[in-house]
């Protein structure tokens, strides 16, 4: 903690990991069994609750409260659950992370996640690198959601779904059932309702690579297979999360193991 900057009126518990260049402001309070890494910054009335562990170069913003506990009433605050969060995420004002709400479990978040005000991430939430979560967006208890997804502010996403990488959610989208990877989630009732084409084309999906979602995408649609697709990383990857089970079934148009779908 000697190279640590922390102000005097932050409370830090005997217990935290402390790591080098971290900055702690005023009345900023660190619980037990805190690992911050190296260059992390927490502001003024931020708080990090007991057993979070977080990595290098993490911003948290003022009253951010980081890894609290879960909102189930059947929870035991006694039992041993943490929040793993991994390197260079930025939390700003009012976002709230919940713990993991089952022993020796975790609430995980990957890297370079951008939570802006008054996110929520709920219990035994995980997620995956190079998220946005626009203002008041939503997570639900024990949802997953992949990798390099924007959710607009408001989207509320219900316990237990899936949100595939790429993808692309409405703001004050009721998020009910699963999202299909690379895909734009919007309109009323809510749907698939194409590609996130300026997303894919972002992120270097292009070409060959484009071609081939495009015509998965319009596969699903009419319910057929996508057997006959080339083997790309990003069709390897969709065959591989539409074979995984669903407990919420998917939006629009197709189905999948667990509930049936709405109708498109």
């Amino acid at each position: 903690m000697s190279s640590a900057s922390i102000h005097p009126t932050a409370i830090i518990a005997e217990s935290a990991h402390i790591g080098a260049g971290v900055k702690v402001g005023p009345y900023a309070i660190i619980g037990e069994q805190v690992h911050l890494g190296d260059q992390t910054v927490i502001e003024a009335h931020a708080v990090i609750h007991a057993y979070v562990t977080m990595g290098k170069q993490n911003h948290v913003h003022p009253f951010a409260a980081i890894g609290g506990l879960p909102q189930d009433i059947s929870f035991d605050p006694d039992l041993a659950t943490s929040t793993r969060i991994g390197d260079a995420n930025t939390f700003r004002e009012g976002v709230t992370i919940n713990r993991a709400s089952f022993e020796n479990k975790a609430t995980q978040i990957g890297n370079h996640c951008y939570f802006m005000n008054c996110a929520h991430v709920g219990h035994d939430c995980v997620v995956g690198d190079n998220n946005i979560f626009a203002s008041q967006a939503t997570l639900g208890g024990h949802t997953h959601v992949g990798d390099r997804i924007f959710f607009g502010g408001g989207a509320m996403v219900h316990q237990f779904c899936r949100v595939g990488s790429y993808a692309m959610i409405a703001g004050i989208a009721p998020v009910t059932q699963d999202v299909i990877p690379f895909t734009l989630l919007g309109r009323s009732p809510v749907r698939h309702y194409r590609l996130n084409s300026i997303g894919l084309r972002r992120a270097g999906i292009v070409g060959p690579n484009f071609k081939a979602l495009s015509t998965a995408f319009r596969l699903l649609r009419a319910k057929k297979p996508l057997d006959d697709l080339p083997d790309t990383t990003e069709i390897k990857y969709l065959r591989n999360w539409l074979a995984e089970e669903s407990k919420r079934g998917i939006h629009g148009f197709i189905t999948t193991k667990g509930k049936d779908t709405d109708s498109d």
